[in-house]
Parts: C-alpha cells; structure tokens; sequence
C-alpha cells in the first residue's frame, strides 16, 4: 500500500488588459495507482508581482507577456487620483 501526493499546475489563464495570471494547481492523493482524491489551490500573479521563485512554466509566460511598457500601465492603473 504506497501513498503518494502529486501536484501539478493544471490550467493557466491569462486575464484582462493587464495579462493577470490565474494558476490552478490540482492535488492528487494516489494509492497503488489509483486517485483516491483530489483538490485544487488557485493563486494569481499580477505585473507587479516577483515570479522568480514559481515554477518555469509560470515565469516563461510573466516574462514573455510582461513587458516594461505593460508593468508601467499596470502600475500607473493603480496610483489614486
């Protein structure tokens, strides 16, 4: 009987004028093969955010959307006027 936790992003969307990633990561818990369960844990990264410590896949996609011209926008987006 071996039990085994396996995480993967499953799903990568990019969203509105600013390119926001929103990231799923399924959870599985497997015995001998076989799903016993599953769940999900969603985060989202924004322009703004530092993604050199998120796997590769995420920080490919920051890095080739994420222009300094869109950083600038999403910044400016939020100053109060």
């Amino acid at each position: 009987m071996s039990l085994e936790k396996i995480k993967k992003i499953d799903k990568i969307e990019i969203v509105g004028d600013y390119k926001i990633l929103q990231v799923r990561e399924a959870i599985v818990v497997e015995e001998n093969g076989v799903e016993l369960s599953s769940s999900y844990h969603r985060c989202s990264f924004t322009p703004s955010d530092d993604v050199s410590s998120q796997p590769d896949e995420i920080k490919n996609i920051a890095n080739l959307l994420w222009t300094d011209e869109l950083k600038q926008k999403y910044a400016d987006s939020l100053e109060i006027e």
